[in-house]
Formats: C-alpha cells, structure tokens, sequence
C-alpha cells in the first residue's frame, strides 16, 4: 500500500452569495419581506424527504410578523397514504416496486383547496413550508428548497430521527425505511425539483443540524453549470461491512480506528453529494441535482435519450483486504427486474482489481453439469440452523491478481473473495442484489443479513458455466491502439452490458473525447494526473491514485497527463462510458 494523497473533500469552486447560520438567513429572508411591501407576501420552503422540519419550524418562528404553515396538516392521512403506497412498499424487507406518485397524490384534495382559498384572504407575511410546499403555492412570491443529500438520509434513517412524506416511519429499521425512501419519498421529491429548480430563489443546506448555509439559487445554477463543463468528483462516502477490509483505511486516509471500511461510494450520483466551494464555503447538495439541472451537457444527447435523468453507470469500491469473502449473489436480468420491480434497466458489473493480497480470488460462474434444482436445494439447506453451503462444489473460483478485470453481465453467479480491493464498474440500479449464502455470518447489526435464493432462482443463467467464464469474463483484454508514451486496451464489458471501459497505459499526455457521452474514469496506476483541455474549455484537473472522476460529454476533448511524482513513470486510467456503436 502507498501514503495517502486521496481527496475526501473534492468541491467546485465558485463565487456568488451565501448565508452562514440561521439569524443571518431569517436576516435576508426578513429583507425580501421588507423591500417587498404589498398586502401578502408569501415563501415557499419546499422540503427534501429527510430534512430536520422541527428544526426549520423552530428557526423560521423567530422572522417577526409572520403567519406559519405546514403542509402537513394538508396531507391525507397517514392510513391513507400508507394504504395508496402500500402496493410500492410492499412487505419485504429490501425491495419494492418503482412508484408514480406525485405531491398531488399526496394531498387532501378539500384541505388544500380551502387552504388556497384562505390564503388569498391573508395579509401580511405568510411562510408555507414542507413536502410539497412549492405545489400547495405554485405562484409564491419566493421560493426556497431545502435540500438533503441521500447518504446524510441514510444515516439519520439509521438514528430514527426523519419522518417518510405522511407517514411516520421513523421506528422501523432502518433498510425499510431506505426502500420506502427509493421507491416512492425520493421519485416524488425528485419529480417536483425537476419541475423547479430553475425557479429557486435561495437553496439551502441543512445537512449539518443547527450549522445551515444558503445561497442564490442563481449561485446554485452557475455551479452546476460550471461543474458540468469539465473533470470533477463527487464527495466519496466509506462504510464499515461484514467482510470488511484494511486497504481503503490507509490508500483513502480513513479512521484507523474503525475496525474495517468495505464500502465506497465514489460515483454514484443517485446518493453521493456534491460539494460546492462558494467564496471558500462548503456547501452541500445532492449529486443528482447536477444530473437534474444539466442533463444533456452531462450525460450527452444519446445517453440523455437513453436513461433520461438517470446517471447509468456506477464505480465504488469492495475492500476485502483483511477482511472476508462477499455474499455469493445474482443480479437480476432486465425482464425480470422490469416486471418485479418496476425499474428500467439492471444492475450489470464488473470488478476491476485495483490491489490484491497473494492467493485473492473472486468466485464468478457455474461448474460444469450444476443441476439447477439441486443447488437451489442446497442454498435454501444451507439457511437452517448450523447448515453449511459448498460454494466451490457449485461455483468458480478464479485466481484473482492486480488490474485484473472480471466480467459479471447480470444473471452470473459471483462474488469477490478476501484479499481483493474492488473497483466495481456497473450500472447505476443499486439495491437489487440477491444474496444467496452469506457464509454462516451475521451483519454488523448482528442479524442474518437477508438472503434472497427465491429471487435468485429466477434469474440465475445456468448455462454460464467454467468454459462460458473463461471465454468471456475472465481478462478479456485486447489491444486497441498505441502512440507515442501510451497504449489502449479493451478491458469488456459483456456483450450483454451497456457499458464499455477502456484502460490507457501511458507516460506521456493520452488524448481521450467524450464523443457526445459521458466518461467515468478513476486512476488505477500512478500518484497525480492531471486533466487538461487542448482548448482551455475547462481548467486544469488534478486526480490522484484511487480516485474516481466524471468528464462530462460537453467536454468534448481532454488529455491526460502524469503530473508532479508521477512525472517519468507510466500510469494508468480505467474508462468506462456507454456504448452505442464501435
């Protein structure tokens, strides 16, 4: 392992306007009132799901002369809610089905209508806030959003502190409540943030309780469109696992304290965030504001044609270095995905081996001859107090060494084993995983995690087999061109995946074009790079070892270069970007 130079903190910088702490934003909320004299005057403050509301509702009591409303005495009732959401949320412990609701199907259609009707009687100062605040007044004077990052969602789901839209679901366990989050309170909330965010006036951030920040929401626009124009990262997230690892610790500068980190989530735009840098201020947003607000300069007119509003592709990583082998699992084929789940496209991936101990190995395929009846058999035994599975009777186990690149189209049988520090190239779908034998183990909660082999039974590919691995997922790499201090390779995907990745090998600047996609990359060899434009479009990029970084399809053409103690020494990128034609 190599000393740490890993970026924890990546931002856009930007100049523009911002409000530090609560007195200094009722200040310029008071302002607005002030230099607007006229019989009413209205704010909106529209609330992400997970936003503290208690906390808004205590510091916005104290602006003077001002009438206070909560859309929540708007909303139907929570038996109702519950009932209409019912069919989306389901039963099961992880997975739903992809809902359609909007804030209207959430209000009290008589409620709202007299609220509307009062509200043109009211005089004076009137601030409506909460879900579905920007709907209950669509022609308000002002218009605020406070916003809340996914991953700052999850842990306040983890403390039982936030409420889902009607529904009080705050006791239940914490993965009920992300499913809800995924399959309905997070679709509605994105659904209305399209429809206004280039109407915001101020954006706020209360990620950080007590600590909040807001800014224009021209300020907001012009750093999203700034981000969009060249390199930039997103604000990585690093969570403990049960086959947990040691790498990441000292490679990504981590608390040598915690006993292990298996996950991290570098470029998954549905749940990291962004950090904006205004005027030397952090400031967080959710990534998938940017995807939102500048879809086609981000993601390309094909891409954007294909996923809309989806950022399709994924890179995080698995650190099993010290730890254990990942849960043996399957992920759904497209079919069956659409038809269970509602979701478009599946969680196709690769793993991609940025570092591995001495004897690492990744299982990935069938044995020949498995008979499918007797190995779900044998799954479902193996789920009974003190049963067993023997996972190499059934599956591959593939010796597993650095820059490897093992191809894992959804169907396949697989799962990293200990000693391997995984770089995960998918698509974006996140939570469909269906574990099939967890190796006897408990989670950190010290449950079972859940085991899915009904849903895996449906979609596991049996023909892919030893000889199926060999032939097409196992280090499918082929030359593609060379130059001059560089040299290209093809490293998959599958046929079957959407995703193509390229790795450059070089030692002098590499000319990369986004040819009307976006590209995902992350440096697999070398101390500093630097991302330049032969056009001076955007400015100079640093990247570091380890570290994933997005070039937008606006971009156009960018070079990459070693830089500082990399100067003289050959390193190495792993691109990954949609394929449409060859």
């Amino acid at each position: 392992m190599r000393k740490s130079n890993y970026d924890k903190f990546p931002a856009t910088a930007i100049e523009g306007e911002i409000w530090q702490g609560w007195q200094d934003i009722r200040a310029r909320l008071q302002q607005h009132v002030a230099d607007n004299v006229q019989e009413r005057y209205v704010i909106a403050v529209e609330c992400y799901q997970g936003v503290m509301e208690e906390e808004l509702a205590t510091e916005f009591a104290a602006l003077h002369d001002t009438t206070f409303i909560n859309t929540q005495g708007l909303l139907r009732d929570e038996e109702e809610i519950e009932a209409m959401t019912r069919p989306y949320v389901t039963d099961d412990r992880l997975f739903g089905y992809r809902s359609h609701f909007s804030y209207n199907d959430f209000f009290n259609a008589k409620a709202l209508d007299a609220f509307r009707t009062t509200l043109t009687h009211a005089t004076g100062c009137v601030l409506v806030y909460g879900h579905g605040a920007a709907v209950a007044v669509p022609d308000a004077d002002l218009l605020v959003y406070a916003d809340m990052p996914r991953w700052e969602i999850q842990q306040r789901y983890r403390r039982h502190e936030v409420k889902a839209i009607g529904v009080d679901n705050s006791g239940e366990e914490a993965s009920r409540q992300y499913k809800r989050g995924y399959f309905v309170d997070w679709i509605v909330c994105d659904n209305l943030k399209r429809q206004i965010i280039d109407k915001v006036h101020y954006w706020l951030d209360t990620t950080l309780p007590q600590q909040p920040k807001m800014i224009t929401g021209h300020t907001l626009r012009s750093a999203l469109e700034k981000t969009a124009s060249g390199p930039f990262r997103l604000v990585p997230f690093f969570d403990p696992a049960p086959w947990g690892g040691q790498w990441m610790k000292e490679v990504c500068g981590l608390d040598p304290e915690v006993p292990n980190y298996g996950w991290c989530f570098d470029c998954v735009p549905e749940e990291n965030s962004l950090y904006l840098s205004v005027n030397g201020v952090r400031f967080e947003i959710p990534s998938q504001d940017l995807v939102i607000a500048q879809t086609r300069r981000l993601l390309g007119p094909a891409v954007e044609a294909r996923f809309g509003v989806d950022f399709p592709i994924r890179f995080d990583f698995l650190d099993t270095m010290g730890g254990g082998n990942l849960s043996l699992q399957v992920h759904p084929t497209t079919q069956y995905i659409r038809d269970t789940f509602g979701m478009i496209y599946t969680q196709d991936e690769s793993y991609y081996l940025l570092d591995a101990e001495e004897g690492a190995t990744v299982f990935l395929g069938l044995k020949p001859g498995v008979d499918s009846q007797e190995m779900v058999s044998a799954l479902e035994a193996a789920q009974e107090p003190g049963g067993n599975f023997d996972a190499l009777r059934f599956v591959n186990q593939w010796p597993a060494a650095k820059h490897d690149h093992f191809l894992i189209p959804a169907g396949t049988i697989h799962c990293s084993g200990a000693g391997a520090m995984v770089l995960e190239i998918s698509a974006t779908p996140s939570i469909f995983t269906f574990k099939l034998w967890d190796w006897g183990r408990l989670g950190l909660d010290g449950r079972p995690r859940p085991i899915n082999i009904k849903h895996g039974s449906h979609v596991i590919q049996w023909e892919r087999d030893t000889d199926y691995a060999k032939a097409r997922l196992v280090h499918q790499v082929v030359p593609v061109a060379e130059g001059d201090g560089w040299r290209e390779e093809r490293t998959g995907l599958h046929e079957n995946e959407f995703i193509e990745t390229r790795r450059h090998w070089f030692s002098k600047p590499v000319t990369h074009h986004t040819n009307g996609g976006v590209n995902v990359l992350n440096v697999v060899e070398g101390d500093e790079l630097i991302v330049e434009s032969p056009t001076h479009a955007f400015e100079p990029f640093v990247v570091h070892y380890a570290e994933t970084f997005v070039v937008p399809a606006a971009a156009e053409t960018y070079t990459i270069r070693p830089y500082g103690a990399s100067v003289g020494k050959e390193c190495g990128t792993i691109k990954a970007y949609v394929r449409f034609r060859e």
